[in-house]
């Protein structure tokens, strides 16, 4: 109750938006998980715990997206929410540069499998089984050959549901930002996954209130038009959430 009140002052006193959904809907946004299992089973204990101490509502959880990479077991992070998404119809998820990579390396294309490890997909590789002398042995095309062996049919079908922008009220959600000169209707999805200075630096406002992850800060960065809630889970330990309900919004964190 404290946090959640000192977030709505804060806003207030910095002259920042409102911003607010629909009532009756609560919402979560969790941040970049990168392969931590551990955090997510803390995050989503937490969620639960949250909601269930609040008043009734129509209560959604939104993944911004980066499951997989760096964390040792991006494998267990997709099967535990696809199985999530089975049970309930109130999640949803959206695809990140690193599920973007990850595909495009299943899928054979040129110079994917070499960008997947350099960016952390090694992790991912050895999280399906895929030993670290196997993995030694391979050059590209037999490590993604490998990889297409043992990554479930299952996990590429929910990877490739994943959306790549949610607005709900006042607020956008997306992976890593916006083109600053577009309306959110001409944003490219390659954008939403990848754009950082652009959107990071520009002070202006935006057609909605931006919630993103893909930029790492040390605590969550809530600024007048966008709020950052990548907390580089995968190193820190903390995984973060951030909660909305009409206009008040707080933080739930691991770590």
């Amino acid at each position: 109750m404290f946090r959640r009140l000192f977030s709505a002052f804060s806003n207030s006193a910095q002259g920042a938006p409102t911003g607010g959904i629909p009532t009756g809907t609560r919402l979560y946004a969790v941040g970049d998980i990168h392969g931590r299992l551990d955090l997510l089973d803390d995050l989503l204990g937490q969620i639960e715990r949250d909601d269930a101490a609040r008043a009734p509502a129509d209560s959604q959880v939104i993944f911004l997206g980066d499951l997989v990479d760096r964390g040792p077991q991006s494998a267990q992070v997709i099967q535990r929410l696809l199985d999530l998404s089975q049970r309930t119809d109130k999640v949803r998820f959206l695809l990140g540069n690193h599920e973007e990579v990850f595909l495009k390396a299943l899928k054979g294309e040129k110079g994917a499998m070499q960008f997947f490890v350099r960016i952390g997909g090694k992790a991912t590789v050895l999280s399906y089984g895929v030993s670290e002398a196997e993995y030694q042995a391979c050059d590209y095309a037999e490590l993604a050959q490998m990889l297409c062996e043992r990554v479930p049919a299952a996990h590429i079908a929910f990877l490739e549901r994943f959306e790549d922008l949610i607005e709900i009220g006042d607020f956008a959600f997306v992976h890593a930002g916006i083109r600053p000169d577009l309306p959110l209707a001409e944003q490219k999805p390659a954008t939403l996954r990848w754009i950082r200075e652009e959107f990071i630096d520009h002070r202006g406002p935006f057609e909605k209130i931006i919630v993103h992850g893909h930029t790492i800060t040390k605590n969550v960065d809530e600024q007048k038009w966008r709020i950052g809630i990548d907390t580089g889970a995968f190193d820190s330990g903390k995984l973060t959430a951030m909660g909305f309900e009409a206009t008040q919004r707080w933080v739930l964190q691991t770590g």
